[in-house]
This record gives structure tokens, sequence and C-alpha cells, in this order.
């Protein structure tokens, strides 16, 4: 089965297999038609082969990004003027979606970052609470309930062709902790190599923005 093919499977059939923590809601958002229409377009136009590729793992998906195109990282602006895919969806920005388009463009553009990397998130779908985006790793009794979910979905994107001598981890904090921790059981990868996160960069460290698409270009570029 081409990639593209075993991705729309996978998240168009992923579903939160327990009832999430009181006031949590959870971004499931590939049921929706005009997503799934988006999501054929967007995998078929670049993960539509069986190349091997290595795996960048965010946290979950945020409200103005992947849980609204259904495409991680990918807001709704991006989408259309980076990838060229048309969308009614309302073009809100997402910072952490400027910031990896901008490194995908200093890689050689999206055609080129995709055609060897994968991305997806420690848990494919995404919370929110009072009204805001919610980490898996912020509310203690989601991130007890989610541990068998993430370790399933992991496994079972695994068998797509994934490289495992390095697996990046968008995220120095948290996420690589965890991350790692999962991984020390399991041993999927070889090593994990943790990313300064896009939100911080462009929250934080805007001024030094090309220093940072630089260090994921520098530490993504040439390992295989």
């Amino acid at each position: 089965m081409l990639f593209a093919e075993n991705i729309l499977s996978f998240l168009f059939n992923v579903k939160i297999p327990f009832a999430p923590p009181k006031g949590v809601g959870v971004l499931d958002v590939h049921a929706n038609k005009a997503v799934q229409q988006t999501c054929k377009a967007f995998y078929h136009k670049y993960y539509n082969d069986n190349n091997r590729r290595h795996l960048l793992l965010g946290i979950n998906p945020g409200r103005f990004g992947g849980g609204i195109t259904g495409i991680p990282f990918t807001d709704p602006i991006r989408l259309l003027s980076e990838c060229g895919i048309a969308n009614n969806f309302q073009k809100k920005q997402e910072l952490s979606s400027v910031f990896m388009y901008n490194m995908m463009n200093a890689f050689g553009g999206p055609q080129a970052f995709y055609n060897r990397y994968y991305i997806s998130s420690i848990s494919p779908l995404g919370f929110v609470k009072d009204g805001k985006n919610l980490n898996y790793y912020d509310d203690a009794a989601l991130k007890k309930k989610i541990e068998p979910f993430v370790i399933d979905c992991l496994n079972k994107q695994l068998t797509w062709g994934i490289e495992r001598n390095i697996c990046f981890c968008i995220g120095e904090g948290e996420n690589l902790k965890y991350l790692t921790a999962l991984n020390d059981r399991y041993k999927w990868f070889n090593r994990i190599q943790g990313l300064p996160h896009p939100r911080f960069i462009m929250q934080y460290k805007l001024k030094q923005k090309q220093h940072y698409v630089e260090e994921y270009v520098r530490r993504m570029d040439g390992i295989d």
C-alpha cells in the first residue's frame, strides 16, 4: 500500500479509546468531509509513493493548524500558499505552521521535505480545555489515560516504512521526556533528537527565527 493510503486510512479511523477527563474536548476533525478532501489532496500530492521516511513527532494538533485542516503543522493559509491546495477553511494563522513552512522552504520546499520526512504527533488527535489548546501532558488524568493510545498509534505508523535510526521530537521539554521514556521501553528508535518547538520560537525567540530554521535544517539534513 502506498504511504499516502496508509496515512489516510489511519487518520480517517483513529479514535480516542477512552472517555476524556472532565472539561477536556477532543479535536477530531477527520470525519469532516472537507477535511477528508483536503487530506486526500495533500497526502496524494506528497506521499503517493513507497519511500522510506524519517519521523517527526509533535505534541498534539492545535485549534488553528491540524485541528482545522487535519494535517500536522499546516494551517489553512499555508495549505494554500505553500502547498497549492485550495480550501474553504477560515484563513487563520498558526504560528507553528508559519515556522515549519519557513523551515521547509529552507530545506528546498515542501516537496523536497515531505519526500524525506513524515510529520505526526504523540497524539494524532488534539485536545482543548476552557477554549484553549491543551497539551496531552498538561492534564495529569489525560496523560495517564492516553499512554495505550499513543503506543498503539506509533506502532501502526511504524509499519509504513519509517526509518528507525533516529526520530525527531518537536519540543525539547515534556514531549521529549515522554517520548524518550516510551522509547526506552519499546526500543522503537536508535535515538531521539529533540528540536525546539516552533510555537516557543515564534512566541519568545522571533528575532532569532532564522537561527532556529538553520538549526532544524542542519540537524535533519544529511542524516541518511
